[in-house]
């Protein structure tokens, strides 16, 4: 006679993101566990079904909870749909029931994951088929029962679900917002900072950018012992015909009575601010279907206005700041990390922290050494949490005062490297000596850093009092990591020696460009800016593009075609945001016509031409591939100056533009419309760049590179080359 299921000793298995197994194999066995055996995202354990059920309610870090029926052979197909076979699946079915198979792993002779739940679902439906003579359905989206098989190779255990959905899905959070949390590694923060010790204690919990409010209710579920499961509408085991209700309503009315009893014990503050109205309205709504709307505080308030009363008792500052990779996010991210150490010093001294993010470097921004870091996963992203003492103002000046007299590195008081004090002292001295010159020259924008020193590959552009940063991409050889952590630290010192507003730097990453990539928008502020050149008002955008409008290596050049445009008919080809012609008009060109094959950056020009009075009747702007516009143009002009990209496969264009092979038909064809004196100055920024020897056999060429370089790019070897050409 077989023992009843609720009096035998069980297999199971609780699956979790990588890097809880340990936290997670303390909680079972907690909760009554035995033989609790950790391995890769997960946990092994023993125990009678009360364990099972209590393992699907109490666990705040599982994601599955799953019951082995045993191991079987999977080294072909005909052997897993055999071994599938040989369990009993009307103890675990009826001919009422729907099912779904969960199937991961791989085998030898099955790599996708379909195919390997197809084999087992025919193998489960054959054999209730031909010893019962019934088939259950299949069900994808709300089945009865799901059969979950893992294949290691030639082997595969087999486990009935008893979770359903995955345990994460508390059932709180209806609408989580963008980039969510998962309440189970929301909950593994929090037990790592050590929030369960502090709530017994009465102290306080506050998350100073809350979100929808996951970390604060994960805190004060743990605070008021409520299970997580307690809000779920079902688990898996509901409709398995294994389940034995009588035992799991004794599981849940223990679990109810825990939390009647918690949330009258619970004595800890917990506090949440927000900075968007919509955020804040949904992490209320999530308070409220939890129950702890009375418990929870969470008030609509930004970063900045940040400031804890007297009375709150110190505790935990929770936070999982936002660390996007979009281009751009890193510099808004490093100041915003900054303020937010500068706000929890200010307000929180004697709290502790944890600041959990997916890019470790950004921490050093806080200002904060940290005592303990930890390695956890969020999805696939490795990601880090940080935990820290929060020392009073005094205490860290007596810190600062001790290691000064010491003689220890700035770094263990500023968490800047030594490498980091070189850039910031390279950049301040570059920014003494330009400064002096661009003011002298009334030169509103200029390049003050350019890959100076090769372990800091960025280029640092003021534009007024705004400054473009442009990180140049690490060759293969530089570790990725130590090329963000370079990045980070640029960032980090680059606002207080140019004595520039953090929210003033603009960030972008520059790679070798191929086709149009450099002309995508990159975001979508529209934020225009106008600065002064020679007399020319000239509009920038340091948001939306890769290029700002206005190519800072080639003020020379406009300055020189300011110089001999009087009374000249002036083109100029692939015209970009049109600043060169603006530059001619202004110094007396009588006509000119720009030409280029993008509507955006004709659109540029017009407003640049607009900004400074110019008549488009006089001043024509022409959407065109540029060779093709010269094969059919035939007026005559004196001034001609074109700086064509190196590579474009542009779908406005017919085939593929290689300035190499490209360059000598190109000035060909502009040659034959200057007039008998005319010149046209050709220039590209390609570094394996070739003068074709039929220009200088056909052509009187003379090459003006260094002419042209001005004073803030002399530094920058290759940052392009200049021709004058003229007829012979």
């Amino acid at each position: 006679m077989n023992t009843p299921l609720a009096e035998r000793s069980l297999e199971l298995f609780a699956s979790c993101p990588k890097g809880l197994e340990i936290l997670l194999a303390k909680e079972l066995s907690d909760i009554g566990a035995e033989s609790v055996r950790e391995t890769v995202a997960g946990v092994s354990f023993t125990g009678s079904l009360e364990v099972a059920y209590k393992s699907c309610l109490w666990s705040r870090l599982a994601s599955r909870v799953l019951l082995r029926l045993g191991e079987i052979k999977s080294d072909t197909k005909e052997n897993l749909y055999q071994g599938v076979k040989t369990f009993e699946w009307d103890d675990h079915l009826d001919n009422q029931s729907s099912f779904r198979v969960d199937f991961t792993g791989s085998t030898p002779d099955i790599n996708h994951t379909k195919y390997g739940a197809q084999v087992v679902k025919d193998a489960i439906v054959d054999q209730l088929r031909d010893d019962h003579g019934w088939r259950p359905s299949v069900s994808a989206a709300n089945p009865d029962l799901r059969i979950n098989v893992h294949a290691r190779g030639k082997s595969a255990f087999v486990s009935i679900d008893l979770s359903g959905q995955s345990l994460h899905q508390r059932g709180y959070r209806q609408d989580s917002g963008e980039a969510p949390l998962k309440e189970n590694l929301a909950a593994a923060i929090l037990i790592r900072a050590g929030w369960p010790e502090m709530a017994a204690q009465g102290k306080t919990l506050m998350d100073p950018m809350c979100g929808a409010g996951t970390l604060l209710i994960e805190g004060g579920m743990m605070a008021a012992d409520i299970a997580p499961g307690l809000l779920r509408a079902r688990f898996g085991f509901d409709r398995w015909m294994g389940h034995v209700p009588k035992v799991w309503m004794k599981v849940l009315e223990e679990a109810r009575e825990r939390r009647q009893q918690g949330l009258a014990a619970m004595s800890s503050d917990i506090i949440g601010f927000e900075g968007l109205g919509s955020v804040t309205h949904r992490a209320k709504s999530n308070l409220e279907r939890v129950g702890l709307a009375k418990r929870i505080t969470i008030r609509q308030q930004e970063l900045k206005d940040l400031e804890m009363g007297e009375n709150v008792e110190p505790g935990l500052v929770i936070c999982n700041p936002p660390y996007g990779e979009r281009m751009g996010d890193e510099a808004s991210l490093v100041y915003l990390y900054k303020h937010l150490g500068e706000k929890l010093k200010q307000n929180c001294p004697g709290w502790e922290a944890g600041i959990f993010t997916g890019t470790p470097n950004l921490v050093k921004s806080l200002g904060m050494g940290p005592r303990k870091s930890y390695a956890l996963f969020n999805g696939a992203l490795p990601c880090k949490l940080f935990l820290y003492d929060i020392r009073s103002r005094e205490a860290r000046e007596a810190v600062a005062e001790k290691q000064e007299s010491n003689q220890a590195e700035a770094r263990t008081v500023t968490f800047i490297s030594e490498g980091a004090n070189m850039f910031a002292n390279r950049l301040k001295k570059n920014f003494k000596q330009m400064s002096k010159w661009a003011r002298k020259n009334n030169i509103d924008c200029y390049r003050v850093y350019d890959a100076d020193m090769p372990e800091y590959a960025v280029a640092v552009d003021l534009y007024r009092d705004w400054v473009h940063v442009q990180e140049y991409a690490a060759p293969k050889s530089i570790n990725e990591d130590k090329a963000q952590e370079r990045l980070m630290e640029a960032l980090a010192v680059t606002p207080e020696v140019l004595n520039i507003p953090d929210e003033n730097i603009v960030l972008k990453r520059r790679e070798r460009q191929s086709g149009a990539s450099q002309y995508v928008r990159q975001d979508q502020q529209d934020q225009m800016m106008e600065v002064a050149e020679g007399g020319c008002r000239l509009l920038v955008n340091l948001h939306d593009y890769l290029d700002t409008g206005l190519f800072l290596d080639h003020r020379k050049m406009r300055m020189r075609l300011q110089q001999e445009a009087e009374g000249k008919r002036f083109l100029n080809l692939f015209c970009y945001t049109a600043t060169a012609t603006v530059h001619a008009a202004m110094g007396g060109a009588v006509s000119s016509t720009s030409v280029d094959l993008s509507n955006t950056y004709l659109s540029w020009g017009q407003k640049n031409l607009a900004l400074n009075g110019l008549s488009e009747r006089r001043h024509r702007l022409e959407r065109e591939d540029c060779l093709k516009w010269l094969e059919k143009d035939t007026n005559e002009y004196d001034l001609i100056f074109m700086d064509p990209p190196t590579f474009s496969n542009s779908k406005k264009l017919e085939g593929v533009f290689d300035v190499q092979k490209d360059h000598f038909r190109l000035i060909e064809l502009a040659v034959k419309r200057l007039s008998s004196s005319g010149i046209l100055y050709f220039s590209n920024n390609f570094r394996k760049f070739k003068l074709d020897e039929r220009v200088e056999s056909e052509f009187v060429v003379e090459e003006i590179t260094h002419q042209t370089i001005d004073r803030d790019f002399q530094r920058r070897k290759g940052i392009h080359r200049s021709w004058k050409i003229m007829q012979k």
